[in-house]
């Protein structure tokens, strides 16, 4: 099991909402990799955009549960993050990727919950593959 389990909005989507296309597997990936979680305040408004207001109670139920935490400091790692989006410009790259690609080069053993396919064309410390759980 990965010592640092990370979650893009995408997943949380997944997860809250039964309306989902991916939501069996997010609960799935849920029980096999059980909170807490790790993710940036990127993801988070992404997330809570998404949800609009029915689902974002539920959002907020995690995060007080600290079942979803809050890793990562942006203002400490902007320099990184502003490379990451200079790098991926043409996929595009959303801030929340970015933060969480610069994520998994800063914790141990990471690995990423994602409905989003763009994670298997990023590269952590350059070249090497960002270790995800992708539905199918």
């Amino acid at each position: 099991m990965a010592a640092s389990v990370l979650v893009d909005a995408g997943f949380l989507v997944a997860l809250l909402s039964r309306r989902d296309a991916h939501h069996r597997w997010a609960v799935a990936q849920a029980e096999r990799l059980p909170p807490p979680w790790h993710t940036c305040e990127a993801a988070l408004s992404e997330a809570f955009h998404l949800l609009g207001p029915v689902g974002s109670s539920t959002l907020v139920a995690l995060l007080r549960r600290d079942a979803v935490s809050i890793s990562f400091d942006l203002a400490a790692h902007l320099e990184a993050v502003l490379k990451l989006m200079d790098k991926y410009a043409d996929v595009p790259a959303s801030l929340a990727d970015v933060a969480i690609v610069r994520m998994t080069e800063t914790m141990d053993d990471p690995q990423v919950l994602t409905t989003d396919a763009d994670f298997r064309v990023y590269r952590r410390h350059g070249r090497q593959v960002v270790p995800i759980v992708f539905p199918g």
